[in-house]
């Protein structure tokens, strides 16, 4: 998301509206030297602003509009097959590795998925970091691809000869699932099915202070889209 700066914003301000930091705004926007100066009329990128998943208990998703895939009106097969690689693996058996792990920590390693991480994404709002990490590992997307947003990432697998838009019943394990989320929006890799209902990895609000782990989860939320890897 992208901000302009009016008469008045500072970055504590900013910070506060978009649920991010200080220090989170200032690594997305390197050209600001000093946290105390911004100019009206700069443009400045937001973290993470509606990117993230919240699993609290009782939360519903929202009524399907725009023709968007209910995951419980879709059954499947008890098993998927084989999921998607790319020249360098597979994306689903590489997120699977690190199952467990807090996002703020895989962030931090300094190799694989952690290292094509940003460090600055908030903790809990690492969906299309992680994602995007496991793509560039799996090497199906090249570091430009990378993305923290979900609507960016979904724009950019779309421009991708390489990926091609699915229905949730023909995914594969390792496919790109863009839902949508209240205001917001996340973003996972299918998983296969279990019982005949689809089931999901990504980096999800799990953890109880709202930050980010590693984990499956089966979702109802309306899926806007899942991108299947076809190089």
């Amino acid at each position: 998301m992208i901000h302009p700066v009016k008469s008045g914003d500072n970055l504590s301000t900013l910070a506060k509206r978009y649920g991010t930091t200080v220090s989170a705004l200032m690594e997305a926007n390197p050209q600001i030297k000093d946290a105390n100066l911004i100019y009206t009329g700069d443009t400045l990128k937001i973290p993470g602003a509606k990117d993230g998943f919240d699993a609290a208990p009782g939360r519903k998703g929202p009524n399907l509009t725009g023709g968007m895939e209910n995951p419980s009106s879709v059954s499947g097969p008890d098993s998927s097959g084989e999921g998607t690689k790319g020249p360098k693996g597979s994306p689903f058996d590489i997120a699977k590795s690190h199952l467990g792990k807090n996002a703020g920590s895989l962030k931090k390693e300094g190799s694989g998925v952690g290292a094509d991480m940003e460090d600055w994404v908030p903790n809990n709002v690492n969906c299309a970091n992680f994602v995007s990490a496991v793509l560039e590992q799996a090497g199906q997307i090249s570091n430009k691809q990378h993305d923290n947003s979900v609507m960016g990432l979904m724009r950019k697998l779309d421009a991708d000869p390489n990926f091609k838009r699915v229905s949730l019943k023909d995914a594969k394990p390792g496919d790109v699932v863009s839902m949508k989320v209240g205001s917001g929006e996340h973003v996972v890799m299918f998983a296969g099915w279990k019982n005949g209902k689809p089931q999901f990895i990504g980096s999800n609000n799990v953890n109880p202070d709202g930050s980010q782990r590693i984990s499956y989860s089966s979702m109802n939320y309306p899926i806007m889209a899942v991108h299947q890897y076809r190089g």
